[in-house]
């Protein structure tokens, strides 16, 4: 919330599609394990709206975006993210690229890096997994996009390493509740059980 407000105050900061995903990905993946489970719609809504933003937008352009990903061939995705390709795919999101890579004032932002790496994730999610691949294929799309090779790829190894430890903790928390639920079904098990009457001597 606090990095939506701060670029919502800059000048030089445009809403895209990508950036979209970035923040719906974001809010999905560390909401993971919040309960209760319906409220999670409730609570991404009240932080668009608190931004002055539309909710159903972000929403749709991250689907849009996902399934688009999943479609096209992870180099070609690689090549139209870094346009030295034009794919005949989607007119929006190529404006939105073609303005991103002529705008040297483009205001970059942690959550548009992490709505690349999920189009990356979603075309192949191996790649991803895979350093090497995962680092070159980031360096192609920040040389083409005239971004910060650097920044990009930090702010994504902070974003996966800050899953592993979520994803771990989510393991922790899933252990203590069932320890918790057997702990409880034992005690309702004894106190359930009838103590057998004394003999009579």
């Amino acid at each position: 919330m606090v990095e939506m407000h701060l670029l919502s105050v800059n000048s030089n900061f445009t809403y895209n599609a990508i950036y979209a995903l970035g923040v719906v990905t974001t809010f999905d993946r560390f909401m993971q394990g919040y309960l209760p489970e319906q409220d999670r719609a409730s609570i991404f809504q009240s932080l668009c709206q608190a931004m002055e933003q539309e909710p159903q937008s972000y929403r749709q352009d991250a689907e849009r975006l996902q399934a688009l990903a999943k479609d096209i061939p992870v180099t070609d995705l690689i090549a139209w993210l870094s346009q030295t390709t034009h794919l005949d795919r989607d007119p929006d999101l190529q404006g939105q690229l073609q303005a991103i890579a002529n705008n040297s004032g483009f205001k970059y932002s942690r959550l548009f890096g992490i709505g690349l790496f999920t189009l990356l994730e979603q075309s192949d999610p191996e790649l991803v997994k895979d350093e090497k691949q995962r680092t070159e294929a980031l360096t192609t799309i920040a040389t083409g996009l005239h971004l910060s090779e650097e920044k990009l790829i930090k702010d994504l190894e902070l974003y996966t390493s800050n899953l592993e430890k979520m994803a771990q903790a989510l393991v922790v928390m899933a252990d203590m509740v069932s320890a918790d639920r057997k702990k409880r079904e034992q005690r309702q098990q004894q106190t359930s059980t009838p103590t057998a009457p004394p003999s009579a001597n």
